[in-house]
């Protein structure tokens, strides 16, 4: 917070004001609303014994005028007085009005867990659970039971593992949020305590002061110097003074004074309750990774419906096969085709992640920000709190002295000339300064203070300087104001020397403070001083946070472009740029309203916005226009902000970002909420979202490639072999992955040093390449079984009743070789999809190489002891476990030759024609276009919806997406209002017999 008195830019100092006009500005007087003598404070005229009001009432000032009710009445309506309620009071009132807080909804743990299985991907397997128990009667054979359980069981484990993952998500945030809890000073039974505002009910005598946020709708009973920043909720630009009998909002701030009040309100009932349920309605658009989801979830969809399509023509017209049969080979593409566990993975995924984040004290509160995070390619950071430390403070090196007084001894005597209570920002930096507090105070007697006033714009001490008896006077304040009573020593060159000096000072973004000094002859302190003398002048600034260089330089490493976005003066953001490192091309906010002038090096707006380092003296409607052009040049967008008014910019960015010390006005439209100051926060949290986009990406490879090996790996061995997989077999084997694939949302990972974007023709061209190789795999194994006796003349292994080659295609321990076979180098598939290089060279997590083993222990463990006929397999010896595990460890190998090769030519390919799209596309329009993120929402889309929007809900304290404007006189009868109907709710549930009149 900033004090007028030293937000000053170069050459801005005000002359003296002459004599001459002083009366022509008397004339120019204006009067507050509500302070004619027609609206002087009135009774309410009814009978206060009988507080029975109706809503008719309420409006009919013949009985009760309630823009000017006086603050006797309103005691008398709330049944209390100025010792509060006692805690029985209190209590009763909670329950009759409830909690002090906007309620969130809470989604049903049963509809949650039900979720999981309402997206395209489940219907596919819900609807082979209903073909194997409905569709597959006939032919003199019973329903399809193990299938249809199998197939149920697969659903239900999946959705019980993301429901656990993401209620554990779900707690963290709210136990985080929790822990933000506002508090409230509240006398209770004439003591004053200090409570959670939530349990704050009408009638509770509270009381703020500089600083402090109102807990909820009040009228004032005592106000001293009050002035209260409703901003946030009526679009007011300056805070307005409040005076005794005035109402204060619940969310507005106490910018300067202290006050008590008796409280009207609270909860969905107050100003700011009622506007957040007209506006804060959820926003549920479909986001960038349900997007994905959805494109991953069609390629699969189409892959398995073409093959599917072509069993059909092949088995029925073709071999014509009975109608059980077909539907068993159908029912294998369908469950094993199809990636069941996609939605739960990347939800476990960024479930685990965002619990991983809030070990940075970064709350997640829409969950798929986290994928979005990773992308980030521009980051526009707030100044104030964010870079700086929000805290003034007394440059030392540039102290300016005028007179016999050293900079130390100028530095002291502006602490005289401060509040060492109730300070305002200046105060507290000058008083900081001098390190002890006491000092400001110590060897002097205080005789007068004059505050600092709009209008002086000065702040004035008359002390008595103990160790020598003498009468001194101190001011500070802005220096136009002061050099103008400095009769003493103000010369030409004086004049010209401080009028440089505060050049310098503005355009190093430096605020300038001057102080004066004089002596008093006499004893009276009232009395004239030997003339004000300038002794010094203070440079005040906001200093950069001791870790935001650094921070900074680890953004850029990451290919992260911060640009600051700022309030402050342009001076002020170019001095913070330079210190921070990141550079001074900064601009006003009014040229994203007028664009870059005639003649600049700019072809247009979007390329100034690009190449700006940061924008000064922005509001929030600047910062809604700046994230909106950038994303309309194809980045993906970040942004800060702390006030309500902010919320529009965050809503519209990527990611949204309410830095630490926020309103729930903005942590309630953003996507992450920090609860530590600073930007390494960020930071970390882009790095973590990296991690674990790199873990959603190896999975998305890895399920894609699992699809297309297993639906075109049977489809040709039932054209080419009419081999007839068992549909129970590939639930085991989807069933043993899903299992080990969990773990991926803890695997360890490298952070890429660029932003992420999910490139889908990348994924899917590596998912064609090593499913085709894993199908040759299988292929190859079968054929030579098959068609020569190579295994038995070779290792002396038999298939069923001792055969040396299947000669029976669908031979029972023929089948159960191809699933050991096929499970084991499928789940393999995931150590070469997860590492860049060689396999060996990136060390998966310990969970991810256990469940590996655990799984394919139980694969082995089934393929020697599974003798299930109701499936038609049959176990192996151990010499054809060996055979299918010596198999897979070579055909293992080469996936990483596969990989580079990939890279090397088609994905290589891929990358080059996109460049060359987007270089064209610069060429074209001067722009450069790094990634296109449309948010249009489809149907299709919205059904691979997240889940977690509960999150947002369990995180929302209140959904303020605009602000309310509202006359001051409409502000004022509101309150009058809430205060006669908590008055009327009172009276029809009294404590006591109907109070006294």
């Amino acid at each position: 917070m900033s004090d007028p008195v030293v937000e000053k830019e170069a050459g801005s100092t005000e002359p003296a004001q002459a004599p001459a006009p002083e009366p022509e500005k008397k004339k120019r007087e204006y009067k507050d609303f509500g302070h004619d003598e027609e609206d002087k404070p009135s009774h309410a005229k009814v009978d206060m014994s009988q507080i029975q009001l109706k809503a008719e009432d309420l409006y009919d000032k013949e009985k009760v005028d309630l823009e000017t009710i006086v603050v006797d009445d309103v005691f008398k309506l709330l049944q209390c007085d100025d010792n509060g309620l006692t805690d029985e009071e209190a209590t009763r009132r909670l329950e009759l009005f409830g909690p002090n807080k906007l309620e969130s909804e809470e989604q049903n743990a049963f509809l949650q867990f039900l979720s999981f299985m309402w997206n395209p991907l489940s219907w596919v397997m819900e609807a082979a659970a209903l073909v194997a128990i409905a569709l597959s009667n006939g032919e003199h054979r019973p329903p399809d039971w193990e299938d249809f359980v199998g197939i149920v069981t697969l659903l239900i484990i999946n959705s019980a593992i993301g429901f656990y993952e993401e209620r554990n998500a779900g707690n963290a945030v709210k136990a985080l949020m929790d822990s933000l809890a506002p508090k409230a000073k509240v006398k209770r039974a004439g003591q004053w305590r200090e409570i959670e505002s939530s349990i704050l009910v009408p009638g509770d005598m509270i009381s703020f002061k500089i600083g402090d946020i109102v807990p909820a709708d009040c009228r004032l009973t005592e106000s001293i110097n009050v002035s209260i920043d409703q901003a946030a909720l009526t679009g007011e630009s300056l805070p307005q003074g409040k005076k005794l009998g005035d109402q204060c909002f619940s969310g507005s701030t106490c910018k300067q004074g202290e006050a008590e009040g008796v409280v009207i309100s609270t909860g969905p009932n107050t100003f700011f309750g009622r506007a957040a349920n007209l506006v804060g309605q959820d926003d549920d658009t479909t986001g960038h990774l349900q997007k994905i989801l959805a494109q991953i979830g069609s390629f699969c969809l189409v892959v398995i419906g073409i093959f599917v399509l072509a069993e059909i023509f092949c088995l029925y017209a073709g071999f014509r096969y009975s109608y059980r049969r077909g539907l068993d080979n159908i029912l294998v593409l369908l469950i094993g085709g199809i990636p069941i566990a996609m939605p739960t993975v990347l939800s476990v995924t960024l479930a685990v992640g965002a619990q991983q984040l809030a070990k940075y004290k970064a709350i997640v509160t829409r969950i798929t920000a986290i994928e979005e995070l990773a992308a980030v390619t521009i980051l526009c950071s707030d100044k104030t709190g964010t870079l700086t430390t929000n805290k003034l403070t007394i440059d030392r090196s540039t102290i300016r002295t005028y007179g016999p007084f050293s900079g130390e001894d100028v530095v002291l005597l502006a602490a005289y000339a401060s509040r060492t209570e109730n300070q305002d920002a200046i105060d507290q930096c000058v008083v900081g300064a001098i390190g002890d507090a006491s000092r400001a105070r110590a060897g002097i007697k205080l005789l007068d203070f004059k505050p600092f006033n709009p209008v002086d714009k000065r702040t004035e001490i008359t002390y008595l300087e103990e160790s020598s008896g003498k009468l001194k006077r101190v001011t500070k304040g802005m220096t136009g104001i002061i050099i103008e009573l400095c009769t003493r020593n103000k010369t030409e060159e004086l004049e010209n020397r401080l009028e440089a000096d505060v050049e310098e000072f503005a355009q190093r973004g430096l605020r300038a403070l001057a102080v004066a000094y004089e002596e008093v002859d006499g004893t009276d302190h009232e009395g004239e001083g030997n003339g004000f003398e300038l002794i010094g002048l203070l440079a005040i600034f906001d200093p950069p946070r001791e870790d935001t260089k650094q921070t900074i330089d680890d953004a850029m490493a990451l290919g992260v472009k911060v640009k600051m976005v700022t309030g402050d003066q342009l001076a002020i953001a170019k001095e913070t740029g330079r210190r921070l490192g990141l550079g001074d091309h900064m601009y006003p906010a009014k040229v994203l309203k007028d664009g870059p002038e005639p003649g600049s090096r700019f072809r247009n707006l979007d390329e100034m916005i690009l190449d700006a380092d940061g924008f000064a003296g922005v509001f929030p409607e600047h910062k809604y226009e700046i994230v909106k052009r950038l994303q309309a040049l194809g980045h993906l967008c970040a942004m800060t902000g702390d006030g309500a008014n902010d919320a529009p910019a965050l809503s519209r960015a990527n990611v949204g970002i309410a830095v630490e010390g926020a309103t729930d006005a903005a942590r309630s439209a953003a996507d992450i909420v920090l609860t530590e100051p600073g930007l390494s926060t960020i930071v970390h949290a882009i790095r973590g979202s990296r991690i674990i986009f790199q873990r959603m990406r190896n999975y998305a490879i890895y399920a894609c490639a699992v699809t297309i090996r297993i639906v075109v790996c049977f489809s040709i061995l039932a054209f080419a072999f009419k081999f007839d997989f068992p549909p129970f077999m590939v639930l085991i084997i989807a069933l043993l992955n899903d299992g080990t694939i969990m773990t991926l949302s803890v695997d360890r990972v490298l952070p890429s040093n660029e932003p992420d974007s999910w490139d889908l023709a990348e994924i899917f061209a590596y998912a064609v390449a090593y499913g085709l190789y894993l199908t040759l795999s299988t292929i190859a194994l079968v054929a030579i079984i098959i068609r020569t006796t190579w295994f038995h003349d070779k290792f002396g292994v038999t298939l069923h009743n001792g055969a040396t080659q299947a000669l029976d295609h669908n031979d029972p321990q023929l089948h159960m070789i191809v699933y050991l076979q096929v499970a084991i180098i499928s789940q393999a598939l995931i150590f070469v999809t997860r590492s860049h290089g060689f396999f060996f060279m990136e060390r998966p997590s310990v969970a991810l190489f256990a469940a590996f083993c655990l799984a394919q222990l139980v694969s082995s463990i089934i393929a020697a002891y599974g003798n299930w006929g109701f499936t038609n397999i049959q176990a192996i010896s151990g010499g054809w476990i060996g055979i299918v595990w010596v198999w897979d460890i070579v055909w293992f190998f080469p996936l990483d030759l596969i990989k580079f090769a990939m890279k090397a030519t088609i994905i290589k390919s891929l990358r080059n024609r996109h460049n060359a799209a987007v270089a064209a596309q610069t060429a074209h329009s001067g722009v450069p276009i790094t990634r296109t993120t449309s948010r249009a929402a489809s149907i299709h889309e919205s059904l691979y919806s997240n889940r977690v929007s509960f999150l947002r809900r369990a995180a929302r304290k209140v959904g303020f997406g605009q602000k309310i404007l509202m006359k001051p006189e409409e502000l004022q009868r509101f309150s009058s209002i809430q205060a006669a109907r908590t008055g009327s709710v009172l009276a029809r549930h009294p404590s006591r017999p109907t109070a006294p009149a």
